[in-house]
């Protein structure tokens, strides 16, 4: 009868090992479960990770300026000849700027934008101001061309938007 208690016991202790053998690989699992989670978030987080413990750099934007609305008064008005005929554009065109020296810039140089503006108006064909393609695509170039000469004044362009407030074509 002694074997028998011994056997029982025996089987016994081989069961509470295999339970706490499965609780420890039970944990090993969601211990690495949750480290895989979080490495994963942190790889693909817009935070880069602290490097060799300092702690990572805010880095704050500075607040956008509102905007300014600078309208080149008066009107830029041109003519071109279409089919044999004389044809008339008269755009008022505004600027969209953020930066008062920008501003600045602009008032100061207004001849030679004016002189570019001039210059791209007269030199498109007329009918293809007549189709919005036409009209955006002139109204982009209008934008590099004054982003340049500003950009050649004060070292940056400066000028948001190039806007028609009233584009008249006879």
């Amino acid at each position: 009868m002694a074997e028998e208690n011994e056997t029982e016991e025996i089987t016994e202790g081989g069961g509470k090992k295999k339970l706490i053998i499965l609780i420890v690989v039970g944990m090993v699992l969601v211990g690495l479960s949750v480290g895989g989670t979080i490495f994963a978030l942190q790889m693909f987080s817009d935070e880069p990770p602290a490097a060799e413990g300092k702690a990572a750099e805010v880095v704050e934007e500075a607040p956008k300026l509102p905007a300014v609305y600078f309208p080149l008064k008066p009107a830029v008005i041109v003519n071109f000849q279409s089919r044999g005929r004389q044809r008339y554009l008269q755009a008022e065109v505004t600027l969209k700027i953020r930066d008062p020296e920008v501003v600045a810039a602009v008032e100061l140089h207004m001849s030679m934008i004016r002189n570019a503006l001039v210059m791209l108006l007269s030199g498109q064909v007329y009918e293809d101001l007549q189709t919005p393609e036409g009209k955006e695509l002139m109204r982009q170039q209008a934008l590099e061309e004054i982003r340049q000469i500003i950009e050649n004044e004060i070292g940056k362009p400066g000028v948001e938007q190039v806007l028609f407030t009233n584009f008249v074509m006879q």
